[in-house]
């Protein structure tokens, strides 16, 4: 069963039609400019999420003597070993930079305050959270006064005094707020969390969360967004990403599902622009994440980019970028903020980057798309009680930036005799195009639900308009089937699933590159470069002998941009017990070319997002490693 969306409704803006080409005049506010004064103040280093800094210290001629400079071990290693049932997962925190002191959270949801010339932790503080993956901090300055905003892992606000990491007593109840009081339904908290920092946009502290959104249960908790006085933690708004009756985009909720869905929350990381007093939200997928039967229509705002005023919540416009969910395409990662020239007018842009590897790119103040994005037919679906969408949107402009469809012509083809084999491996999957819907038999996907693009996002140099992508070629599959537990109330749900799909003799069963950066230049749409990140399985014994270039490690790549540089560090697995795939090391690209400059050896794989600051007259690189399988730890290095 199928039903066609009205392009209206899913519009960026109310009255505004998708397929327009962009003709804006110029706008003299200041673009996003990257990290300021040798700090990093926010996690992707501006408000705009460009992860970049105009420091050159580190440059082409000296990265190759980059060397550890210092090594924090983290807080929670201690609570650990005190408490071994304690299982905090990777250690995926960015820190900030402010000052002369790093901040940071960890995996147990400890907030750190470390020197940033010598890595001697000042102070820490324990809130008591079990903890669990958590990615960083926020953090607030006016006037005199200076705040920590951190969101734990069992859904608590802290604000915390940045010189003693004491809880600031005037906000909230002695300094947190619980996250899971004042919503529409009662919230459990091991199906809601935190995982990311909040959004501090000017006197504004906005908070997502995370919503577990694969159960096989119709009714879960909402993943509304809300906005918190910085100074008194005074609740001022709440966004519905479920919209309730009688709000914007409740008919897209047929059956009054609107009453009963959850998730279609916003888990990753939000941008913002300051001047404008916008904020940009980037929501995942309603509940369940592959099976849609009992929430049907197109569902807004599930998978959409929402701009909302920071001060009020009022919804500003938006854009659905997929509709009616059954791939788990939650946007993954903060949209970027970047002001570009178009036609020799500047535009501000914001560019979202999707896990099916496409780049929407907008008017950040209206949402009119900059390049036209047109509704395209794709496969409907043949689950009992479901209603796909017979059309998804795809953006003419930039081109996908990783391989999408699970199709022949993707095959690997390093010999004619790997080829015939992979086709015979692919017969055995159902298989098809980008957006072919989940089945009751296996059901191939690419790329799979870890992208594409993820969380580890997409970074950009103010100076030239470029943006660069990280992405993998991960071909994923899954299997639905009616649920087991007598308590379910859902029709299908995944009953199997797998990262491990295996080619020819072990190899990938499509083309390379498996991990690869991209740029874009986001004054033209059009693909600057693309370069693959990592060896790959060149030196497999099927075909070592064929001398091939990289081919690309398909682990999530993690980018900085400088005013001379691209600065990458990698993943070695996608979990610690894994062996590695290659050596650990820190990559430098040409950023005009995309060629590797050099490379420095890390006495570990990097497992979340680096930054990059000065103090005490060096430029110093930042990266979390270790945890889950591994100690964590952050380490940094500089030059001798």
């Amino acid at each position: 069963m199928a039903f066609r969306p009205s392009p209206g409704l899913y519009a960026a803006r109310i009255a505004a039609p998708l397929c327009i080409l962009l003709c804006v005049a110029a706008i003299p506010a200041r673009a996003q400019y990257g990290a300021r004064g040798g700090e990093w103040r926010s996690y992707g280093g501006d408000s705009g999420s460009t992860r970049y800094s105009p420091l050159d210290q580190i440059n082409a001629g000296n990265f190759k003597n980059l060397k550890l400079a210092w090594t924090w071990d983290s807080a929670d290693i201690e609570v650990i070993r005190q408490n071994p049932q304690l299982h905090p997962g990777p250690n995926e925190s960015t820190p900030l930079m402010v000052r002369g002191m790093l901040y940071t959270s960890t995996g147990l949801n400890q907030v750190a305050a470390i020197d940033a010339v010598t890595g001697k932790m000042k102070w820490v503080y324990n809130p008591g959270s079990n903890g669990g993956v958590h990615r960083g901090v926020a953090w607030w300055e006016k006037g005199g006064e200076r705040r920590i905003f951190m969101t734990t892992r069992d859904s608590y606000l802290l604000a915390l005094d940045p010189d003693t990491g004491k809880p600031i007593s005037s906000f909230g109840d002695n300094g947190r707020i619980d996250l899971t009081k004042g919503l529409r339904r009662p919230v459990d908290r091991g199906f809601a969390n935190q995982t990311s920092p909040p959004l501090v946009c000017n006197d504004v502290v906005v908070t997502g969360g995370a919503v577990d959104d694969f159960q096989d249960k119709r009714e879960m908790p909402p993943g509304d967004v809300r906005g918190w006085d910085t100074r008194t933690g005074k609740p001022l708004w709440t966004f519905h990403s479920i919209p309730q009756k009688g709000e914007f985009g409740n008919e897209t909720w047929e059956r009054d599902s609107w009453k009963y869905t959850g998730a279609a929350n916003v888990w990753s990381m939000m941008s913002c622009d300051p001047e404008l007093g916008y904020v940009y939200l980037p929501f995942g997928t309603p509940n369940d994440d592959w099976y849609g039967g009992h929430r049907p229509g197109a569902g807004l705002f599930g998978e959409s980019l929402v701009c909302l005023n920071a001060k009020t919540g009022k919804r500003v416009w938006h854009f659905q970028m997929v509709h009616h969910g059954l791939w788990d395409y939650d946007l993954p990662c903060a949209p970027v903020l970047l002001d570009v020239m178009i036609r020799g007018k500047r535009v501000k842009a914001v560019a979202q980057c999707t896990k099916q590897a496409f780049c929407f790119v907008f008017d950040r103040v209206t949402g009119k798309p900059l390049w036209p994005i047109e509704e395209r037919p794709v496969s409907a679906t043949s689950n009992p009680g479901d209603t796909a969408s017979l059309t998804q949107p795809f953006p003419t402009k930039p081109a996908a930036y990783d391989r999408q469809n699970a199709v022949e012509e993707n095959l690997i083809d390093f010999t004619p005799e790997l080829r015939e084999e992979a086709k015979k491996i692919l017969d055995t999957w159902h298989h098809g195009p980008l957006y072919t819907p989940p089945s009751t038999t296996r059901t191939l996907m690419l790329p799979g639900w870890v992208g594409g693009a993820s969380w580890a996002g997409a970074s950009a140099d103010p100076e030239t308009g470029m943006l660069y992508v990280p992405s993998v070629t991960t071909p994923m599959w899954l299997q639905l089937k009616k649920p087991e537990s007598p308590s379910a109330t859902v029709d299908l749900m995944i009953g199997e699933s797998g990262y491990k799909v295996e080619g020819p003799h072990g190899l990938p069963l499509f083309k390379p590159p498996y991990g690869r950066i991209t740029a874009i230049d986001l004054s033209s749409g059009d693909r600057a470069w693309m370069a693959p990140l990592g060896p790959g399985p060149k030196d497999h014994p099927a075909i070592k002998r064929l001398n091939l270039p990289d081919l690309g490690v398909n682990r999530r790549g993690y980018i900085i941009v400088t005013k001379t540089l691209l600065i990458v560090a990698q993943e070695g697995s996608w979990f610690n017990e894994e062996a590695p795939l290659y050596p650990a090391r820190l990559r430098a690209f040409d950023k005009a070319t995309g060629r590797l400059l050099s490379e420095v050896p890390l006495p570990a794989h990097a497992t979340g997002q680096p930054i990059t600051y000065m103090a005490g007259g060096k430029q110093y690189v930042a990266i979390p490693i270790g945890g889950n399988y591994a100690p964590a730890a952050l380490i940094a290095v500089a030059l001798p």
